[in-house]
């Protein structure tokens, strides 16, 4: 699992930042959270393709966060795409889809699917889940979790070995949790693996101001990108607008308990973002400044 950050400024684009859009990769997917303008051709810079983009998740309707959608999309359309788009979002992305694929002369050649979100829904996606929860900004807004479903536990060649299990398929079946019979008696998955693990968990703020509920949905993550739009000194502007600084991200990520916090959506009054890093380090350790084209690694925990 990947995340790569196509645009880390707030507002506008500045020479060195685009607005906000950030993709993970898991395996051949790539989820896109938010898609602000230029975010194609941020793609088209970066070690991933929109082609491969099968889900969007916008967090509000603020035009730094879902401007790039209609020129993403007439790309895709252009470059051949046949497969559906799926576009989630808070309440009114059905109709501010359908007015942003209405414009100009363009008809995509796939189909584009809007679906409401409400705060704590749930989107299966097989191996893991989208789950929204309600962001504290100035307009409707969302943030999500990506969590990754539990894992069966390791393979105990040990136990099987003991059971009399000959290596070879029947390895395989009990690791996909299904019982095997060997010599009349019924081995279940349970005897031969351990304990089962958790899956990786990654969250987004979108835009938002900290709260109990953005806290209990970060609990635990392994990465939190989180909203710092100021330094301290510029904490209660922000908080005026709805963003978070720094400093009360780090609040949130020591709160929480996550493994590592990066920080997005920077003021573009922050040529230098030394001070948003300094305020958060102050309160939390283990903290990354998101730039453009940063890419996170995010292992599996033990």
């Amino acid at each position: 699992m990947r995340i790569v950050f196509l645009g880390t400024s707030g507002s506008w684009p500045t020479p060195n930042r685009n607005v906000t859009a950030i993709a993970i990769k898991r395996g051949g997917e790539v989820l896109l959270f938010d898609c602000g303008e230029g975010t194609q051709r941020q793609f088209m810079r970066s070690s991933l393709s929109y082609m491969q983009v099968n889900r969007v998740f916008l967090s509000h309707f603020h035009g730094d966060h879902f401007l790039g959608l209609p020129g993403m999309v007439q790309s895709m359309s252009m470059n051949g795409r046949e497969a559906p788009l799926e576009v989630y979002g808070p309440r009114g992305v059905e109709r501010l889809v359908a007015d942003l694929l209405s414009l100009g002369y363009f008809t995509p050649g796939f189909s584009v699917r809007a679906k409401e979100l409400a705060p704590s829904a749930s989107v299966d996606c097989g191996e893991y889940e989208v789950r929204s929860f309600e962001a504290m900004h100035t307009v409707p807004g969302l943030g999500y979790v990506v969590e990754e479903k539990v894992r069966p536990g390791r393979f105990r060649r040990d136990a099987a070995e003991a059971l009399g299990i000959p290596a070879g398929p029947l390895y395989s079946r009990l690791q996909e949790g299904q019982p095997v019979t060997v010599g009349g008696r019924t081995v279940r998955p349970e005897e031969v693996l351990g304990p089962p693990r958790r899956g990786r968990k990654i969250v987004y703020t979108g835009d938002s101001m900290p709260n109990e509920d953005l806290i209990a949905a970060a609990k635990g993550a392994d990465v939190l990108i989180h909203d710092a739009t100021s330094d301290a000194a510029m904490e209660e502007k922000a908080n005026r607008y709805g963003h978070s600084s720094s400093r009360q991200a780090a609040e949130v990520a020591k709160a929480a308990g996550v493994g590592l916090l990066v920080l997005t959506h920077m003021s573009p009054r922050y040529e230098d973002a030394s001070t948003i890093l300094m305020d958060a380090k102050a309160i939390f350790g283990n903290v990354r400044v998101a730039e453009d084209f940063l890419e996170i690694e995010v292992p599996y925990p033990e």
